[in-house]
């Protein structure tokens, strides 16, 4: 099955100018052909045209409903996963892993081959203390 992405932009409120286009109707179905054109040349395929209804403010306290036109595009995602297929990993041998080689500071084992991590200090002994931890403090006090 294919994905697609949509893509939904404005449509042109008015037409756009070109030589040897004269009238109103053929001016804005220009400006509608060069939106399309450039979308194409995104590889965007245009799928429809909508006219929609958008509540928007009017004064402070009031809306009203404006109805947009828009143009609808759409394109094969990139993200395509169809061809994805899940497989379940076998489980690995704990007992033919290598135990990590601890240099005293970061790693060592403990009982019953457990792997035990020490966070390094500043004076390298004992928990860190409010003197050695980095001040983050804000040093401008009102």
């Amino acid at each position: 099955m294919t994905v697609y992405e949509y893509k939904v932009v404005p449509a042109p409120m008015k037409g756009k100018k070109a030589k040897g286009i004269k009238t109103a109707e053929d001016r804005f179905a220009f400006a509608l052909e060069d939106v399309m054109n450039q979308m194409a040349a995104d590889g965007w395929e245009f799928q429809r045209s909508e006219t929609l209804p958008s509540q928007e403010r009017s004064g402070l306290t009031s809306s009203t409903t404006q109805f947009r036109s828009v143009m609808v595009f759409r394109r094969p995602s990139s993200d395509d996963i169809s061809g994805f297929e899940p497989r379940v990993l076998d489980m690995p041998d704990v007992a033919k892993l290598a135990a990590p080689e601890g240099d005293g500071d970061s790693a060592s084992d403990g009982e019953n081959g457990t792997l035990i991590l020490r966070h390094p200090t500043k004076t390298g002994d004992g928990p860190q203390t409010s003197d050695d931890a980095p001040d983050n403090q804000d040093t401008a006090k009102g």
